[in-house]
């Protein structure tokens, strides 16, 4: 049975949950943002903005074995986001998740924080490449850079 399906109502605790804790853990090192990572970001209005957005939550979809470990949130063809709960990591589910995105929505392209080097290292790892293409994160001096997976000949983007 696969695991992977459109998140609903009564997920939106646990996807705001993933979502807060692992950028605390992924990007507070970077930012080192107090009043962002402790203050303005928490689970209750973040799970209270997926439940307000029906179309939100119908472009994310979890990993639910039993347990929510794990979404991905499209806006068509583009990643928009790929968390797992720490507590999960390293057994494949993102991997799962990355692929259901690009087999059955065909995602092709997302952004990531080039600091981020473990996200990056896993991307590629998945046959995604840097296509030199780089943005500011909003409000920050931290740059996304753009990654685009290579076509089925394994030609580069």
């Amino acid at each position: 049975m696969n695991p992977i399906r459109t998140a609903e109502e009564r997920d939106v605790s646990r996807i705001a949950e993933i979502l807060v804790f692992n950028n605390r853990l992924n990007f507070y090192p970077i930012f080192q943002n107090d009043d962002y990572s402790f203050g303005e970001l928490q689970v209750v209005p973040m799970a209270e903005e997926f439940r307000s957005d029906p179309a939100l939550l119908a472009r994310t979809f979890v990993y639910d074995d039993d347990v929510v470990r794990g979404l991905i949130v499209l806006d068509g063809t583009e990643i928009s986001k790929l968390f797992v709960d720490p507590c999960f990591q390293n057994r494949g589910i993102g991997a799962a998740l990355l692929k259901f995105a690009v087999e059955v929505h065909h995602a092709d392209v997302l952004w990531a924080l080039e600091k981020n080097v473990r996200g990056i290292r896993f991307y590629e790892r998945h046959g995604f490449r840097a296509t030199g293409e780089k943005i500011f994160e909003d409000d920050t001096t931290e740059y996304l850079i753009r990654m685009k997976r290579r076509n089925d000949s394994g030609d580069h983007p």
